[in-house]
């Protein structure tokens, strides 16, 4: 099929910049690959579950109400269960590429003039001992089983790691019944206050969480990590530590706590591998865009967590905004900055809140240390940190991709979405651009079809 504008992701950032590109005469086709639109952060009950109050697991529920609507009056094609593995830049536009079915082997194909990548984040996993256990989960995890599945993980959970994340975390599987035994947070409180006053928006949020926490009798451990996770066939508890100023944890300070489940996570990390392989400029590990969420290359606009981890309400803005911007640019009209002046307000100020929080809520900068060599690091090639130690210090990497030939950590089926970021932390590497051509594992089958053919949406 062919199309103006493709947008890939349905998250808050994709709805609101296909939203306003659409209401501004542009045709839009909205890419995801999940069965419904919203993404993680608007993730929503299946039908058949016949949720009766989804919205009360939902935070700014309006929102996600207006978009939804938005999307019934039907202004945009909306095209779920699309695993977009690769964008083709061409001379006349764009061809997305996606995977469709169960075994996801069969591909589909959209034509556009411009591409918005609205790709969103995922998970920042940190290894320690006993990460792999059954009934170890990520933060995000937890939280996409209860809103998706309304489903808890287990009966008492310990939440931890660090970030904003946490709080919604906790009290949403409070608010379900699990008994959460601890919320261990490794942030320094005093850390916290020192960028109070940007963080001030996020202050009623914030203390509505920590309500909710008192009233459940959650108990909060900030400046605390997790050292271990113990069980045989699962796990049955954790040991937490407190940590000193510097982030190494303080001897004699740790303690055991039974469960059978921990949410664990460390904040979350920009979905970049489609701009990467159509060569956008990097900025770090962010997509680099301008004023207008313009991307280094012509004809692709990007916008929410793969230009910088910021939350919804920024990634609304910047979609919002993008959505603007790319209508103007498509009738080849210079575009109005009058026309998005409250988004660009809203963008700055949330910039700014985002950047404080990234530095309130960085993880321990010792958490290495308590990773030891028989470790497992990546999990889908069962490499261990003394491997990834061995590469640097006996044979000489020197980056992560060296490591990664040397090691084969991050090889396996999840590219490098759950340990990449570790690997690079233990080898003492900077991270890197992943400079893969394909955003996902593709069968043969589908990359032996002609590449050139591209005619028409559905399974070839």
């Amino acid at each position: 099929m062919r199309t103006d504008l493709a947008v890939v992701g349905a998250g808050p950032a994709g709805l609101a910049a296909a939203l306003a590109a659409a209401a501004r005469g542009v045709r839009v086709t909205l890419v995801d690959a999940a069965d419904r639109p919203g993404g993680q952060f608007y993730r929503q009950p299946a039908a058949e579950l016949n949720a009766r109050r989804p919205q009360a697991l939902h935070h700014r529920w309006r929102t996600w109400k207006r978009l939804r609507d938005g999307l019934a009056a039907g202004r945009v094609r909306v095209l779920t269960g699309h695993h977009v593995w690769f964008v083709e830049a061409l001379d006349d536009g764009f061809t997305v590429h996606a995977l469709l079915g169960p075994a996801q082997d069969r591909q589909a194909t959209v034509h556009a003039r411009a591409v918005l990548l609205a790709t969103g984040g995922y998970e920042h996993v940190l290894p320690f001992p006993g990460w792999t256990l059954p009934g170890v989960v990520t933060a995000g995890g937890a939280q996409a089983m209860l809103k998706g599945g309304l489903v808890v993980p287990g009966r008492t959970a310990v939440v931890a790691g660090t970030g904003p994340l946490l709080l919604p975390v906790a009290t949403g599987l409070a608010a379900a019944g699990t008994r959460v035994a601890a919320l261990v947070e490794s942030a320094d409180p005093k850390q916290v206050a020192r960028h109070a006053r940007a963080l001030a928006g996020k202050l009623p949020e914030g203390a509505g969480h920590a309500a909710r926490l008192l009233r459940h009798r959650v108990r909060p451990l900030t400046r605390h990590t997790v050292v271990r996770a113990h069980g045989d066939d699962r796990l049955t508890g954790v040991t937490v530590a407190a940590l000193d100023v510097d982030g190494r944890v303080r001897r004699g300070t740790g303690r055991y706590l039974p469960c059978d489940t921990l949410a664990v996570g460390h904040g979350m990390l920009p979905h970049t591998d489609l701009a990467d392989g159509l060569g956008c400029r990097p900025a770090g590990p962010t997509v680099a865009v301008d004023a207008e969420q313009r991307t280094s290359v012509p004809g692709v606009w990007a916008a929410g967590e793969a230009t910088g981890i910021g939350g919804a309400a920024l990634a609304l803005a910047e979609g919002h905004l993008a959505g603007h911007s790319i209508a103007a640019r498509l009738r080849g009209t210079e575009p109005d900055p009058e026309s998005w002046a409250p988004a660009a307000r809203t963008r700055r100020t949330l910039r700014t809140t985002a950047g404080a929080l990234a530095s309130a809520f960085a993880p321990p900068a010792h958490w290495s240390d308590l990773v030891g060599d028989d470790t497992v690091v990546c999990r889908c090639e069962e490499v261990t940190a003394g491997t990834v130690r061995e590469a640097v210090d006996g044979l000489g990497a020197g980056d992560v991709r060296t490591v990664k030939l040397l090691t084969r950590a991050g090889m396996g089926w999840c590219q490098g979405r759950m340990c990449a970021a570790a690997v690079a932390g233990l080898a003492g590497c900077a991270p890197a651009p992943s400079r893969r051509p394909l955003a996902r594992p593709v069968p043969l089958g589908v990359l032996a079809q002609s590449p050139l053919d591209h005619s028409e949406e559905g399974p070839s």
